[in-house]
């Protein structure tokens, strides 16, 4: 086989490519026996679109043509956008959802000859922004969290459960929009009816606890006029995380908790009563409810109920609430998302594999058979690459400080018709994800397949503080963020260098958002990579807790410590105060709009780099937020990160745009 030095090889996996393919299907729903899920359109200004699947299984189709944006801006992140119904007098689906640009609420019924979207909730006033999400229809009103700034803070801000007409009379009137709760709770995730429609089960939480720290289950009565009263916690508190619940069809109620340490499926008692661990595993069930709607139980009619479960990746099996059995279902797919769906015996999800990318799956539970229905871009994988570009992912446990276990996921530099002379070994760039209450799975991702094709190989580190592994392990990270997920993504890349892995010369570190954190703390904190690539990333803590939206801004009591001693934390921790340990290049890439973690952040970051001769980049993107989006930006992201390699790693890359790096 020809040898070409590694980070050389060309590759047909670019970053148009890359980027064409970029997001994944989320938020499946059934109406009726179709399947709807939001697709992401990366070529089409970063939109999602609204997809349905026929009952005959005909192709899937977009419902909403460019500019539609079916996507919420409840607290940033937002959440399930979208509800439908079959219309009881056979004209078709209706379906509810919010738009993007305005936040509105908009109802539309495609099958009706002519019909357009029409709005159902008020534009915003000046300090007083509406946003809407995780609705549901309820006779002649969309049920759903209603969330209001009120002041010109972040934080000024109020959420409580509202009915929103369905006939369009609170679309020029806010008083037509009916409170159901009040705002006694910070955050709430949308209800969930009963089959009967007598009574509603929802989450809610407050600060300074985030969703994985502690949520309450709230259960009411539906009044005849269509209101709640009777309300009162059925499970939950300030040490147990319920992440979610849902009506079984014969009127129990179940819900995910990780009251033993991990989150399990729980029925859950009515009128009182100890809550009963329907499968007692050390596994989850469940994962962090970083958005409302989010879905790892599905109760199928008959009794059984589709649940996802696992150590880090999360499979996709049928569980007996009665026996316990569970049964895995069969196909490829070693890693499913939060949303899960169920109509009659059929379960929908999306899934992916080492082989394959996100995409809609669908289980007859009846047959056992399961297969894909539809994929992120429009299209079931990249499309003409040879998948003998892909990477193969080692799922491998590392020993840290203390001989803790650190989870990661390594991703060998791979050609199939080129290798590097037998003398030389492979640079290597660490992955620090985001959250950092979150965890990467080992599945096909261009992204990573656009460095290791080149002869690059990447380690994705579930550090501590990741979840997947249970609270025990989430919470090592209490109170040592900047710590430990240094430490860990540290002993990972030392362990690649030591055992002739990855050349300990050319290692770099890269993340976005809370990886941003951890990149940008890791070339403060040690000598030990040649680069790195930061993401809209945290660097001030201080400023962080200041600047960031309602649902991160106490995020830092339990990352970092209580208010009172968040100044000295800061001092100690936060790359923006240790830039002077800084002596590695890096590119920083952030998104103007950003408001998790705004480009003040950078800015300052920046100016306390000036003059310190270390050389490095700064690429700012007009119209993206917190996650890039837009196709363009993208691939000049990709580019410039391979670029910085490229420069720092000592091998040349004449097919992308030099980055210009200064002092």
């Amino acid at each position: 086989m020809p040898t070409a030095p590694y980070g050389t090889w060309p590759s047909p996996i670019d970053a148009a490519l890359a980027a064409s393919h970029d997001g994944r299907p989320e938020y499946v729903g059934t109406v009726g026996p179709e399947v709807w899920w939001t697709e992401p359109r990366p070529g089409e200004g970063g939109r999602r679109t609204l997809v349905r699947r026929p009952a005959d299984g005909g192709p899937a189709t977009s419902v909403l043509p460019a500019p539609w944006n079916v996507r919420s801006r409840f607290t940033e992140y937002g959440g399930m956008p979208w509800a439908g119904i079959e219309q009881a007098d056979g004209s078709g689906p209706l379906v509810v959802f919010t738009h993007f640009d305005d936040q509105r609420l908009y109802a539309y019924a495609p099958d009706a000859p002519g019909a357009r979207p029409r709005p159902l909730t008020p534009l915003g006033r000046a300090g007083a922004g509406l946003r809407w999400v995780d609705p549901v229809l309820r006779g002649g009103a969309a049920w759903c969290v209603m969330e209001e700034f009120t002041g010109p803070a972040p934080t000024d801000v109020r959420r409580v459960l509202a009915a929103v007409p369905l006939d369009g009379s609170a679309a020029d009137d806010r008083s037509a929009v009916r409170e159901l709760t009040d705002d006694r709770h910070r955050f709430s995730t949308g209800p969930r009816l009963s089959p009967d429609g007598l009574r509603a089960a929802w989450l809610v939480w407050d600060h300074p606890r985030m969703p994985w720290d502690g949520t309450e289950l709230l259960l009411a009565e539906v009044s005849g006029d269509g209101g709640l009263t009777g309300i009162r916690t059925v499970l939950g508190g300030p040490d147990e995380a319920v992440a979610q619940a849902a009506w079984a069809a014969d009127g129990s109620l179940l819900a995910v908790s990780d009251r033993g340490g991990w989150w399990n499926p729980y029925r859950v008692g009515l009128t009182g009563g100890e809550p009963v661990n329907l499968c007692p595993r050390e596994e989850e069930f469940g994962g962090p409810l970083w958005k409302p709607g989010l879905s790892w139980l599905a109760p199928l009619a008959e009794g059984p109920v589709a649940v996802l479960h696992g150590q880090g990746s999360s499979v996709l099996a049928v569980l007996d609430p009665e026996t316990g059995d569970l049964v895995d279902a069969a196909g490829p797919w070693t890693a499913w998302q939060p949303t899960l769906a169920a109509h009659d015996t059929r379960v929908y999800g999306v899934a992916a594999s080492p082989r394959s990318p996100y995409e809609v799956v669908e289980l007859d539970t009846a047959s056992g058979h399961a297969r894909p229905v539809g994929s992120g871009g429009g299209r079931r994988g990249p499309g003409p690459v040879d998948p003998a570009y892909y990477p193969e992912p080692l799922s491998r446990t590392f020993l840290g400080p203390d001989d803790r276990e650190i989870h990661a996921h390594v991703y060998p530099p791979h050609h199939p018709t080129l290798r590097a002379a037998a003398d030389e070994l492979p640079p290597y760039v660490v992955w620090a994800h985001g959250g950092p209450t979150d965890h990467v799975p080992p599945v096909l991702d261009l992204h990573i397949a656009y460095f290791t094709s080149r002869g690059i190989g990447v380690a994705e580190v579930n550090y501590g503080g990741s979840t997947g592994y249970g609270r025990a392990y989430r919470e090592r990270l209490r109170e040592q963020w900047g710590v430990v997920d240094v430490e860990d993504c540290a002993a990972v890349a030392r362990a690649l260098a030591a055992e002739g892995t990855a050349d300990p010369a050319r290692l770099a570190i890269r993340g976005g958002s809370a990886g941003g954190w951890t990149a940008a703390a890791s070339l403060a904190a040690t000598d030990l990579y040649a680069c790195g690539t930061v993401s809209y990333p945290v660097l001030d803590l201080i400023g962080f807790a200041a600047e960031t939206h309602d649902l991160e801004s106490r995020y830092i009591d339990g990352l970092a410590g209580p208010p009172e001693t968040l100044a000295v934390r800061c001092r100690e921790l936060s790359p923006l105060a240790r830039a002077d340990g800084i002596t590695a290049p890096f590119v920083l890439l952030q998104g103007l709009d950003d408001a998790v973690c705004p480009p003040s952040q950078a800015e300052r970051f920046l100016a306390a780099m000036r003059g310190r001769s270390v050389p490095h980049a700064y690429l700012a993107f007009e119209g993206e937020g917190h996650g890039f989006r837009r196709a363009d930006t993208i691939v000049r992201a990709l580019e410039a990160e391979l670029s910085l390699y490229a420069q720092t790693f000592g091998f040349e890359r004449p097919d992308i745009p030099r980055l210009e790096l200064r002092a």
